[in-house]
């Protein structure tokens, strides 16, 4: 499973580059699925309320008034129609397309279970909401979509009377039934937009809203098809009669010619077994994430750049407890935590420079603490070489972007790009480790952990704490954004950076405090001796 998921995710980030190039990383369609699903539901949402202004609820309304809207009132009423549609359609698509994404990114175990699961109700919910649209239409689809419909419930059992008697024929279904498929066609789309609101809860400032500009090209794009290629009526439904040529909705009716002609049992089991595997997914296997992080309390103050930047809502401030003078502290929740590291680069305690006592800051992973990371730091800044001015590079790559797994010397691997204190950057380069430091991120589109790259950019801008210090030239500092399949041009830029850094004058570096140590030492015996 695991060589199955890392050959699509590598098919995603090659699609995605494309269309990088269409669209740019901001408004790239395959990294904002989504922020589009929640803008579909208000394009089909809003549609459907304008389409009820001229709906008429009755068996032998239904039929004329969508004709008439269609025909009499297509200008306005009837290109709503096909929009309504066709949107009903696109969100089948990129739900679809997500649910894969996310199972290819390994973003649906460990702490991510909740919204994983909290996702396959939507799916039932959208799949609901167009089979009973189809029904308001009533024709001849609509017949037959019906028909179908109520033998499978009927199959079930807990119905007093069978439901398909009301399709036997037209002296058989009433008004009352018609009206209940339109209080069930309004009712499932709230019960929808309630899942959909659930299945963000656990994440920090989910993105609801996709960017204008992109919204815009999808809804005049939806319009274009609307008014090319009208939503078809498919004649009035004759319940004397069974329906022989259908024209079917592939995306949310294409299971039905299966369960026409496979027995309701057999669709039942099968949808049940689809449904119990894909919340027991998460678990299948579990995922092992690395310990979450943990506080310490003489280290941190509560000022709360921890919580601001969790994309995972997995720390909070709860009030004081050790008595410092101090109104808050950070508590980490495990249940949410990804051990993505992004925290312990917020915290402006987590400073390399720190030389009295063991290093430790107000908020550690402990399977790659600070401290750690630092004597990695140094020892790939030792394997570089210690000729400044020869153009060393020392990259931090992410676990998720093109350095993935890279052996080459300078090299550190991280959790996430945001996991690096700015305070690193500069013991890097003012110590003399190397002579520029590369941050290797995920692909700029969408970072693994949400807001790594857009934290580490607003960092080394000095727009959002804990900033890189103003010290730090930044010509000696690249940033490269790219996806598992971009080691090519990672390996470009980094070619490049270093013959930029080789061609500037040695940066006049910092001694380290442990040389000065060292040469203090002895003038103290000769004054002792001396006096």
């Amino acid at each position: 499973m695991a060589r199955a998921r890392a050959a699509l995710r590598r098919g995603f980030d090659r699609v995605e580059r494309g269309l990088d190039a269409a669209f740019g990383p901001d408004w790239n369609p395959m990294a904002q699925l989504g922020p589009l699903g929640w803008f579909l539901f208000w394009i089909v949402l809003g549609t459907g309320i304008y389409l009820f202004i001229f709906f008429d609820t009755g068996v032998t309304e239904a039929y004329g008034s969508v004709r008439w809207l269609s025909t009499d009132h297509w200008w306005h009423a009837g290109v709503t129609r096909s929009l309504h549609r066709y949107a009903s359609d696109l969100m089948v698509v990129v739900m679809f397309t997500h649910l894969v994404r996310e199972w290819a990114f390994d973003r649906y175990r460990g702490a991510r279970w909740f919204s994983w699961i909290t996702g396959v109700p939507v799916i039932w919910f959208v799949y609901l909401s167009g089979i009973t649209g189809y029904w308001l239409v009533w024709d001849r689809l609509a017949q037959y979509v019906a028909t179908i419909s109520a033998e499978l419930l009927d199959a079930v059992g807990i119905f007093g009377e069978p439901i398909a008697r009301n399709f036997m024929s037209p002296a058989q279904l009433s008004d009352r039934f018609f009206t209940l498929m339109v209080f069930l066609h309004i009712a499932i789309p709230l019960l929808l937009l309630l899942a959909m609101w659930i299945h963000i809860q656990r994440i920090t400032a989910a993105r609801t809203n996709p960017p204008r500009g992109l919204a815009a090209i999808m809804l005049g794009a939806l319009i274009a098809v609307a008014l090319v290629l009208p939503a078809p009526l498919q004649g009035p439904a004759d319940l004397a009669t069974v329906p022989q040529r259908l024209g079917i909705d592939w995306l949310l009716l294409g299971l039905y010619p299966v369960i026409e002609s496979v027995p309701a049992g057999v669709i039942w089991a099968g949808a049940a077994l689809f449904t119990i595997g894909l919340i027991g997914m998460p678990w299948l296997p579990p995922r092992r994430d690395g310990r979450a992080a943990e506080v310490f309390l003489d280290h941190c103050n509560g000022c709360e750049r921890c919580v601001a930047d969790c994309p995972y809502a997995a720390v909070r401030l709860a009030p004081r407890s050790d008595g410092a003078p101090f109104r808050f502290e950070a508590v980490v929740d495990p249940s949410r935590c990804v051990a993505c590291g992004i925290c312990m680069g917020a915290c402006p305690s987590s400073s390399p420079f720190r030389r009295s006592g063991e290093l430790i800051t107000g908020i550690d992973l402990p399977d790659q603490p600070l401290a750690a990371l630092r004597d990695e730091v140094i020892a790939a800044g030792r394997a570089l070489g210690d000729t400044p001015g020869t153009g060393r590079v020392l990259t931090l790559a992410c676990g998720w972007g093109a350095g993935a797994g890279s052996t080459a010397p300078g090299r550190v691997g991280v959790p996430c790009a945001a996991m690096v204190p700015p305070a690193m950057i500069d013991f890097i380069i003012s110590r003399g480790l190397a002579d520029g430091v590369c941050i290797a991120g995920c692909a700029e589109r969408e970072c693994h952990n949400r807001f790594g790259v857009a934290w580490t950019e607003a960092r080394f801008a000095r727009t959002r704490d804990p900033y890189l210090r103003e010290r730090v030239p930044r010509e000696r500092v690249l940033t490269v954004w790219a996806g598992p399949t971009e080691t090519g041009r990672l390996g470009e830029e980094l070619d490049a950076f270093a013959r930029r850094l080789a061609a500037m004058p040695p940066y006049e570096r910092i001694r380290p405090l442990e040389d000065a140590a060292n040469r203090a030492a002895p003038r103290r015996r000769q004054r002792s001796v001396a006096g």
